[in-house]
């Protein structure tokens, strides 16, 4: 799926063939490294009728902009938000956080992961802002790791706790799935998944509850200084509301951009010829099973 459209599929991964398909369209497009030995390009545009599209192009360059608007409203609110998320971190940090989390890592790393070597981490996203709001695909995790640990945690203390666990799971040779926040998508993990272990970590909060029912629920909201979270109650409070008041406002501007998108997409369909598009498709499942050699092969295949 994609996060400014979650409903609709975007790519499709086959781990047995060593294949993946993939909608190449901005912003999602990507240069291939090895066009027609690695990569093979698919022109749906084929299938259209230029001369009616061209007819249009008026109606479409309005709706195309009306796509594109929201984009600095939206970058702006995530910007700002993640500024506020910042303030609620530094409000609830105190010297004595981080060892406590780190007490507890231990602990996980002794009763759970035993040393190895030559571990893989993979770097992902499990949750994002969609026009829908904020949204965690909690059954991935599931269906990943059948043991579920999950982190109550409003105040971004996560990492704490799971930097050491990703460590200590490398180290002991595992293939760990590193999933970051969206807002702090360079540093801050957000959940951790070894699948070789059975074992996930996710993170929950109030506006984004666990969906099931965990192995264990540790509240990390516990570990600040209980004084120092009733002193400044009003000011968290006031970060919190207001954070989330520009993320909602981030999901209504896309909201915004895929209503234009659909506009845009249905003044496609009517001059799209999607019977032989249809046809090109079986052509390509075809290529895909009998000869897998031919239709984008992985020398390494790992889920996107």
């Amino acid at each position: 799926c994609a996060p400014e459209a979650p409903e609709e599929l975007a790519g499709a991964f086959f781990p047995e063939l060593g294949a993946v398909v993939a909608d190449g369209t901005e912003p999602r497009g990507a240069a291939g490294l090895l066009p027609l030995a690695v990569e093979r390009y698919v022109d749906l545009g084929a299938y259209g009728d230029a001369a009616a599209l061209k007819a249009k192009r008026g109606e479409l360059r309005r709706l195309a902009e009306a796509v594109l608007a929201p984009q600095t409203r939206v970058a702006r609110g995530l910007a700002a938000a993640r500024a506020l998320a910042d303030e609620r971190f530094d409000a609830a940090l105190d010297g004595d956080v981080p060892p406590i989390l780190a007490r507890r890592a231990r602990g996980i790393i002794a009763r759970e992961i035993r040393p190895g070597g030559g571990g893989a981490a993979h770097k992902r996203f499990l949750s994002a802002l969609t026009p829908d709001g904020p949204v965690c695909l909690f059954e991935t995790a599931r269906e990943l790791c059948g043991r579920i640990y999950e982190l109550n945690d409003n105040y971004g203390l996560a990492p704490f706790l799971l930097a050491p666990l990703l460590a200590a799971a490398l180290d002991a040779g595992q293939e760990a799935y590193a999933c970051y926040c969206p807002l702090h998508p360079e540093e801050q993990l957000e959940h951790l998944l070894l699948p070789g272990l059975d074992l996930g970590f996710v993170s929950s909060s109030d506006p984004l509850p666990y969906d099931g029912v965990p192995f264990r629920r540790m509240r990390l909201d516990a570990c600040p200084d209980a004084e120092r979270i009733r002193a400044q109650r009003s000011r968290l409070r006031f970060l919190h509301k207001t954070e989330r008041a520009l993320l909602d406002d981030a999901a209504a501007a896309l909201g915004e951009a895929r209503t234009a998108r659909e506009r845009l997409a249905d003044c496609y369909a009517a001059h799209m010829d999607f019977a032989a598009a249809e046809a090109a498709a079986e052509r390509l499942a075809a290529a895909l099973v009998g000869d897998e050699g031919s239709f984008l092969p992985l020398t390494s295949p790992r889920p996107v």
